[in-house]
């Protein structure tokens, strides 16, 4: 029986560091708590893999987590989600484990049937999970699910706001514009914690008028409603801190993580 200590800190894992959208949530609404954030960066990246691959390493990090004394498990990645969350939540129900997935409730619902455009890695895609998803709001929207390949690499490599993510992104996303097949779109919903960090560069190819959806901060509030229930929300006075680990033990990556989460990000 795992019993949390509101004292310990909340595990926030990742494919990569793209979570740090969400942590940057999760401290925002959470100052108090203590945060480990790990990036699967030697594993990444988790989108293209299978969903049995993907499933093995998301269980294998979780209960390491809970091993090394964890409160709560915040998969911050919607691949990792998609594979492994429901299995997880099986495994150990008791123990709080929160998972993400695309913000098309919102989206559905901010305009009369908007057109939608999910951009997500193409695992997250197949998933069963995100059709039953998609299909509970297709009387309400027009929705285009966009299999992006290629795209949390960019935020890996630090390359956010360049020439090259912008060249990228404009072949990418062709049909959604104004000038596209099935453009313009009322919203674009980031299927993909890592593609935050780009949503400016995203909108200015997609054009005035598109909103931008994605799910940090309903996560972030559904950890703290769980650790709420639970009774292990830290409320002690406690300035929180963070943690950053990595797979790939690349300093780099660590130092790209505080500067994505602390620094400039332009999203």
């Amino acid at each position: 029986m795992i019993n949390p200590d509101a004292n310990s800190p909340i595990a926030v894992f990742d494919s990569g560091v793209g979570g740090i959208s969400v942590l940057r949530e999760l401290v925002r609404i959470m100052p108090g708590e203590d945060f480990l954030f790990y990036g699967d960066t030697k594993n990444a990246p988790y989108g293209t893999k299978s969903k049995e691959e993907v499933r093995e390493l998301t269980t294998a990090h979780v209960q390491e987590f809970m091993e090394r004394g964890v409160k709560a498990v915040c998969i911050a990645c919607n691949t990792a989600t998609s594979a492994a969350v429901r299995s997880l939540r099986g495994e150990y129900p008791d123990f709080p484990i929160v998972g993400i997935e695309p913000a098309i409730k919102p989206a559905s619902s901010f305009m009369e049937h908007p057109k939608i455009l999910v951009m997500a890695t193409p695992m997250t895609i197949r998933e069963e999970k995100f059709k039953r998803l998609m299909a509970r709001f297709e009387d309400k929207a027009e929705i285009h699910p966009l299999p992006c390949p290629g795209l949390m690499e960019y935020v890996e490599r630090g390359k956010a706001h360049t020439p090259e993510i912008k060249a990228f992104l404009k072949v990418l996303l062709a049909e959604y514009t104004g000038e596209g097949h099935f453009g313009p779109m009322d919203a674009v919903v980031t299927g993909c914690t890592h593609y935050p960090f780009v949503a400016g560069d995203i909108l200015e190819v997609l054009g005035e008028g598109c909103k931008l959806f994605d799910g940090a901060e309903g996560t972030a509030k559904e950890v703290k409603r769980r650790l709420e229930k639970t009774g292990i929300l830290r409320e002690d006075g406690h300035k929180g801190e963070v943690t950053f680990e990595n797979s790939s033990n690349d300093e780099a990556k660590i130092r790209l993580c505080q500067k994505l989460l602390y620094g400039n990000t332009g999203s």
